[in-house]
């Protein structure tokens, strides 16, 4: 299970109903954020979820509404005297931008930073699951990322019944391979099945992109950038960002089982039209909210 807490929603500039972008994604007592607009640490008090525990930031570009939280909440984790180590993805050539918010008061920072710079291709490896990091296309370098749990290997219960495995069994056919029942061999894939992980895949800010579908495909959820209505596509390819249309559209070719709607421009207060445009195109979409939390199991 891994849950994800929508921390801020706005582009550009913040409103009375929401913060700058940034999403928290907690899998196994691990916090993620992907990007940390102005304003994050307080939107993370006022949402659950725990500043002690972050230990990856992924910053999609270097845009101010996307990265000038890290400077607060450095500090604040400095000041709870955090010991464990904090690593910074973002776009590879963009290490002055984010060293600026880390040194320009000459804050002591008492615990260690890693910066690192990404391309396309897997960013981290973990026990039970990896981030890659996909291209974008926005007025700046830009990159989206993808979170995704390994393969699983599931016992059939059935199967196992049948065969009579049982007990401290299961733990010497998974350490072997194989076990021998009455004469009877049985290979661990006679009584197994491979599993998909779940995944979560997050695009802001770019124009559309059939690269972007294919990164996406069967996630099971999917966050694209929605900063305009359909009325205002011409104004969306100027500025190298999407429309509620467009971002249904890649949902759609991507097969993903939920559409999340997101950054949205400061002059829509109520999203209500953007949905009902994105739904046309593809029934499963939600209008993200600053505290909207999705637990995936």
């Amino acid at each position: 299970m891994f849950k994800i807490t929508f921390l801020g929603t706005s582009g550009s500039a913040p409103t009375k109903e929401r913060g700058l972008s940034s999403v928290a994604l907690e899998h196994n007592g691990t916090v993620m954020l992907f990007d940390c607009g102005e304003g994050t640490q307080r939107q993370m008090q006022l949402f659950g979820v725990n500043i002690s525990k972050v230990r990856y930031i992924f910053i999609t570009h270097t845009h101010a509404d996307h990265v000038l939280g890290i400077a607060g909440l450095l500090r604040t984790m400095s000041l709870y005297h955090r010991t464990e180590p904090l690593t910074i993805y973002f776009p590879e050539g963009f290490a002055g931008a984010i060293e600026s918010l880390i040194k320009f008061d000459n804050a002591i920072i008492g615990y260690d930073i890693a910066l690192k710079g990404v391309k396309s291709g897997k960013v981290l490896i973990g026990d039970d699951y990896y981030v890659t990091a996909f291209k974008l296309n926005h007025s700046v370098k830009c990159y989206g990322y993808s979170f995704s749990e390994k393969e699983k290997t599931r016992f059939i219960r059935d199967k196992c019944a049948k065969f009579g495995i049982k007990g401290k069994m299961f733990q010497e056919i998974s350490k072997k391979g194989h076990i021998t029942i009455n004469g009877i061999r049985v290979a661990i894939s006679d009584i197994t099945k491979k599993e998909p992980g779940r995944s979560f895949v997050y695009a802001t800010d770019t124009r559309p992109l059939a690269s972007t579908a294919k990164v996406a495909h069967n996630a099971d959820v999917f966050v694209h950038e929605t900063t305009y209505g359909n009325d205002l596509s011409k104004l969306a390819r100027e500025r190298k960002h999407s429309t509620s249309v467009e971002a249904a559209q890649i949902a759609k070719k991507a097969s993903v089982k939920l559409l999340v709607l997101y950054h949205f421009s400061t002059r829509y207060k109520d999203t209500s039209n953007l949905l009902k445009e994105a739904e046309a195109v593809f029934k499963d979409t939600i209008a993200s909210y600053d505290g909207m939390k999705i637990i995936v199991k």
